[in-house]
């Protein structure tokens, strides 16, 4: 059974080597997502990434691991224990976010993965979740969602998708839903629009309130971030299920 999910961005400045003398920009971000990534941990010792990538659909259900190299630093992480040098796979930055994450507050826990593409229509993404949702109620062990994902990328005029007035309302009903933990409000956002504003994060968001809706479970929602600090919305949330 899903036992929580957490929500966190995938800016490559979340590794502090990354920042550039930019640390009291990201920090805030940074400490929140490492929070919510350590509750998940005290509520499951097993994650499934859910993430968008451009290569498509696919599923990581063995132990993989890679390097943030391209992006600078040779930081090695793994998404399980175990996982060394030769063995570390080219992986998308979604999860090479993930596995920072648990590399740093949880290096016990085993991770899946769940890759989509951006533009999966949302009847895909909800029918995907419930299929994760049901695969959780099969599991003799709790299981936790950790989905990354950034919003719009168009939040200022020196943002990387320069700046579209759109950006603010999508992200900001993104958050509202987030913190509500309504899979109604995530399963709401446009793909077209989404798409346009280079929000990745929406299918997978959207994964995620299939995943929610499935079982007839309410759930507590908590938004710890919600802000676009190098004008891509990044939220981080956790939602826990109510017994």
């Amino acid at each position: 059974m899903v036992e929580m999910v957490a929500v966190v961005p995938q800016p490559p400045l979340m590794l502090p080597q990354l920042t550039a003398g930019r640390a009291a920009e990201s920090e805030p971000m940074r400490a929140a997502c490492l929070a919510a990534a350590s509750r998940l941990a005290a509520a499951a010792d097993r994650w499934i990434v859910v993430a968008a990538d451009a290569a498509g659909r696919r599923s990581m259900d063995h132990p993989v691991g890679g390097t943030f190299l391209g992006y600078g630093v040779d930081v090695p992480v793994a998404l399980a224990p175990g996982i060394v040098g030769t063995e570390a796979a080219d992986l998308p930055l979604p999860l090479l976010i993930a596995g920072w994450l648990r590399g740093e507050v949880a290096p016990h826990v085993v991770a899946e993965a769940e890759l989509v593409p951006p533009d999966l229509p949302t009847e895909d993404c909800r029918r995907l979740g419930a299929e994760l949702a049901a695969r959780a109620d099969a599991a003799p062990d709790p299981v936790a969602l950790l989905v990354v994902g950034d919003g719009a990328i168009t939040h200022g005029e020196k943002s990387p998708g320069y700046l579209d007035g759109r950006a603010g309302p999508f992200d900001a009903a993104v958050a509202s839903a987030l913190a509500d933990a309504d899979p109604d409000g995530l399963l709401a956002l446009d793909p077209t629009l989404a798409g346009e504003l280079n929000a990745v994060g929406r299918a997978p968001w959207q994964v995620l309130a299939g995943a929610a809706a499935a079982g007839g479970h309410r759930w507590r929602g908590e938004l710890s971030y919600s802000a676009a600090p190098f004008g891509v919305g990044y939220h981080v949330a956790l939602w826990q299920r109510l017994r």
